[in-house]
């Protein structure tokens, strides 16, 4: 009996030890598990099967030690940190047009697609990894307090720019109509600093003007947006009325706008079919967009003036023309916006802005490559309400048969 006793006894010691062993072993394994299994409570956590070679376990190791130790759990947004990680995504490429945009930023940018927002007027970028404006739009605030292209933007409201993203930059500069936007500027040509005080206001963007000048007829081009098309269909008209047989382009100040108002604007001075621009989306795929061949200039003196305000859609023109030498470019060398962005949904309420391509102009020139270089090279002078280099285009073009 006593023997009988004994093997039952060490029969449970050895299940005790077994399930001992067993619970230690599922303890470390537990404890030793992959970082992205500590972090509960979450959906959709599981890998892309596109990115099964990335380590991803850093990324979830620093998530779940934040989830551990911490010292204000209260404080953590788990949402916000997501959000935060895709904006990290987007800026390691290092390329301030791919942004990502959580559900308030995106609401902003649609407004600023509409055109329905409240600001100081201008288009601002990132130059060699600096804020910087590419122009205040005219008669806006921005325009009217001095602001002027090229201008390096240093503190928005005392905040130091050199970590904002360019989306955060325009949060802070946009702003309800009546309040101030403090800027901090810093101007090459004059190598100091200028503090401006603008007073925001509702942003109403200009599209078009025309003056004429002797045998000279002048367009000026503000920005390429929905009604460019129809307005420079018009200043045409007003051209051919006017008898006149030359003709100076103003892209100045011009930050661009849609490629389809840039196109058909180009088919106005070009052959059917010439090649407007190259779409480079990599790997060897490219997209020509052509002219539609109304090309009713057709010789004549044409002169177009650029400055580095001149970007994007703008560059895209003068490029064009100037490739097939249709015209000269006259002024100071462009701004350099030559990148495509595509707005592609991420939830129903978020949006990733990304490059998609680059632009080339005919010729193969890389825009984004410190911008187009004119062919006759005059800066603006500082002479009351003079413009010089308007003057000078003048003059120029006046001694063309």
């Amino acid at each position: 009996m006593r023997s009988k006793n004994k093997k039952i006894a060490l029969i449970v010691a050895a299940f005790l030890i077994i399930g001992l062993s067993f619970g230690l072993g599922v303890y470390f394994g537990y404890k030793q598990r992959p970082a992205i299994e500590k972090v509960g409570n979450m959906v959709g956590k599981e890998k892309p099967t596109a990115l099964i070679q990335v380590d991803f376990n850093p990324f979830w190791q620093t998530w779940a030690l934040l989830e551990e130790k911490y010292v204000f759990p209260e404080k953590i947004d788990r949402q916000k940190m997501i959000w935060g990680a895709i904006k990290g995504l987007t800026q390691s490429l290092g390329d301030p047009y791919t942004e990502f945009f959580p559900p308030e930023e995106k609401e902003a940018f649609e407004d600023e697609i509409r055109g329905d927002f409240e600001g100081v007027g201008m288009e601002i970028g990132i130059k060699k990894g600096i804020l910087t404006v590419i122009a205040p739009l005219k008669d806006t605030p921005a325009f009217k307090a001095g602001v002027k292209a090229g201008d390096k933007i240093l503190e928005i409201n005392a905040e130091p720019t050199r970590d904002m993203t360019l989306r955060e930059a325009v949060s802070k500069i946009r702003g309800k109509k009546g309040t101030a936007a403090d800027l901090t500027i810093f101007r090459e040509k004059e190598d100091k600093t200028h503090k401006i005080s603008i007073i925001r206001d509702v942003i109403k963007i200009p599209v078009i003007e025309t003056e004429e000048k002797g045998d000279v007829f002048i367009i000026k081009l503000f920005n390429f947006n929905q009604n460019s098309v129809f307005e420079f269909r018009n200043a045409l008209r007003k051209l051919i009325y006017s008898g006149k047989n030359k003709l100076i382009l103003d892209l100045r100040n011009n930050p661009g706008g849609f490629l389809e108002a840039s196109v058909d604007i180009a088919s106005w001075f070009l052959p059917m079919g010439d090649v407007v621009v190259q779409e480079d989306f990599g790997k060897g795929e490219k997209q020509l967009h052509r002219s539609k061949g109304y090309n009713i200039w057709q010789g004549r003196p044409l002169l177009v003036l650029v400055n580095q305000g001149s970007a994007s859609a703008s560059e895209i023109l003068a490029g064009a023309l100037q490739d097939h030498k249709i015209a000269q470019l006259m002024g100071e060398k462009t701004f350099g916006k030559g990148s495509v962005q595509e707005l592609a949904p991420v939830t129903d309420k978020t949006a990733l802005k990304i490059t998609i391509a680059k632009w080339l102009t005919p010729n193969g020139g890389i825009i984004e490559e410190g911008g187009l270089k004119p062919d006759i090279e005059i800066e603006q002078k500082e002479d009351g309400d003079k413009d010089f280099q308007l003057e000078k285009a003048i003059e120029y073009l006046s001694k063309k048969n």
